[in-house]
């Protein structure tokens, strides 16, 4: 079984239940196994911020399936919300991003491993570091060690 990292995000209808619903989408597919979850984060849009703000979680799983294969789970979960792409960082009902696969590094057409932005987002690196406080990028870099560069973007802690 292979452990990878999720950035999960919703700025569209009810953003806690798309955030849940979207778990549920992943793990019903007896395929990914959610081993942890962090809390829910609001954070403002990045790129196209005429928009509303976002909530964010990240999520630990374990899966069988190979990197491709689960981004193209993630795309269908996200079809099955109802995301569609008209404006690039635009608003969405729900947004799946593959952020870690074991140590895996690839530069694909359809997936580039690490994430290649997830190192300038907090919204991104605080709810991963709740999760997996000692976890390091396949260069050996920590995550909670890249937060301070990223401390100016607002995230706040979503209570309940």
């Amino acid at each position: 079984m292979a452990i990878a990292y999720l950035s999960l995000g919703a700025n569209l209808g009810d953003r806690k239940a798309m955030l849940e619903a979207a778990l549920r989408g992943l793990e019903g597919s007896g395929q990914v196994r959610v081993v942890k979850a962090s809390s829910v984060y609001e954070t403002e849009p990045i790129g196209y911020v005429g928009q509303p703000w976002f909530y964010n979680l990240a999520a630990e799983i374990e899966t069988d399936l190979d990197p491709d294969a689960l981004l193209t789970l993630t795309k269908q979960v996200e079809r099955e919300l109802n995301r569609t792409r008209e404006i690039h960082w635009g608003p969405r009902t729900i947004d799946i991003d593959i952020l870690l696969y074991d140590d895996l590094v690839t530069n694909g057409n359809r997936l580039t491993l690490p994430h290649p932005e997830m190192v300038g987002r907090r919204f991104v690196l605080e709810p991963l570091v709740e999760i997996a406080p000692d976890l390091k990028l396949p260069d050996g870099r920590r995550i909670a060690d890249l937060l301070p560069s990223v401390s100016a973007q607002e995230v706040r802690k979503v209570a309940g």
